[in-house]
C-alpha cells in the first residue's frame, strides 16, 4: 500500500492555503493602511470614523490570520474578513488617501499636486 500524503485533494489544499496567505496579505495591507490615515480625513469624505474601521479591520485581521494559519479560505468568516478589506481597499482608501495629518486635503491631479 503507497502512503500519499494529502491524497488527492493535495494540490487543492495547497492552492487554497496558498489563496488564505494572499488574503491576509490583503487584510494586513488593509490594516495598516487605515491606522496611518488621520482620523478627520474619515469624517471629512463621509465614510465610517477610523475607529469603526480599525475593529472592522482588526477583527479581519485576527480572522484572517486564523485561515491562513489552520485551515484556508473555505470559513464564511474569512471570506467576509475579505470582503470587508477590500471594501476598505476599494472605496474608503482612495477618498482618505488624500488628506494630510493636518487635516488639509492635497488636490492630485494626473501629473501631481495642483
Amino acid at each position: 500500500m503507497v502512503n500519499v500524503i494529502g491524497g488527492a485533494y493535495g494540490p487543492l489544499n495547497y492552492f487554497f492555503l496558498a489563496l488564505a496567505v494572499a488574503a491576509f496579505g490583503v487584510e494586513t495591507w488593509a490594516f495598516i493602511d487605515a491606522a496611518m490615515r488621520p482620523a478627520p480625513a474619515y469624517l471629512a469624505a463621509g465614510k465610517l470614523t477610523k475607529l469603526k474601521w480599525l475593529l472592522i479591520l482588526g477583527v479581519a485581521f485576527v480572522l484572517g490570520l486564523y485561515s491562513a494559519a489552520y485551515g484556508g479560505v473555505t470559513g464564511f468568516l474569512s471570506v467576509l474578513a475579505f470582503v470587508a478589506a477590500a471594501i476598505y481597499l476599494s472605496d474608503v482608501r482612495p477618498k482618505v488617501k488624500g488628506f494630510r495629518k493636518s487635516g488639509t486635503y492635497t488636490h492630485q491631479g494626473p501629473y501631481g499636486p495642483w
